[in-house]
């Protein structure tokens, strides 16, 4: 893993997974509101793609607004529905008991799709969906991929010569992120440890 946080060329393309309707789904209830008062509150995925030299891959996170942990993650040769049924597999394994949560995205297809929705309603979730092309609407997402690639990505594609090797750099990024890196924003502290503080288990 890189820590060292240099910045380098940026890919030519970016995934997008926009389908189908727009503002059929689920209303866009965050707003642009990304304020909590506690964990579990808020939560928002999204699909960001790598470009290396054996092929793409594609990273499918969840992120609680209120502590900026990643809940959980997916990474895949293939941004497809198995890759969002893991995450959310990996999510609800974590934190089974999450009713009232608002679980926020963009208008991609996997978050149209009637296996996503009908997971969150189980769950007792509130589904929220950005405006089409508004990455605003989803910023605070959109600023871990920038930082998980400014850290890890960005000028060292040529280190991982493989899906296998990326993988595990990431798995290693993601443990750090969630319990060694500090931010302003959750008292720096790091992700993990600040939701045990606010909710009473450290």
């Amino acid at each position: 893993m890189h820590k060292e946080g240099l910045l380098g060329k940026r890919p030519k393309e970016k995934y997008h997974s926009y389908k189908g309707e727009v503002g059929k789904i689920a209303d866009n209830i965050i707003a642009r509101n990304f304020s909590t008062t506690a964990p579990l509150q808020k939560w928002t995925t999204d699909v960001s793609q790598f470009n290396f030299s054996w092929g793409k891959c594609y990273i499918s996170p969840v992120l609680d607004m209120n502590t900026n942990e990643i809940i959980s993650y997916d990474l895949s040769m293939s941004p497809n529905l198995e890759q969002i049924s893991r995450m959310l597999d990996r999510a609800f394994n974590k934190f089974p008991s999450v009713e009232g949560l608002i679980f926020h995205s963009d208008q991609g297809w996997q978050y149209q799709h009637p296996y996503f929705r009908n997971t969150l309603h189980q769950h007792g979730i509130v589904q929220s969906m950005s405006r089409k092309g508004n990455c605003y609407d989803n910023c605070i997402m959109e600023t871990f991929f920038g930082r998980l690639k400014n850290e890890m990505y960005y000028g060292y594609e040529k280190d991982y010569s493989s899906f296998e090797e990326f993988s595990r750099a990431v798995e290693e990024y993601i443990d750090y992120y969630n319990n060694k890196r500090i931010q302003a924003k959750t008292k720096w502290m790091p992700p993990v440890q600040y939701r045990m503080t606010s909710m009473g288990s450290a």
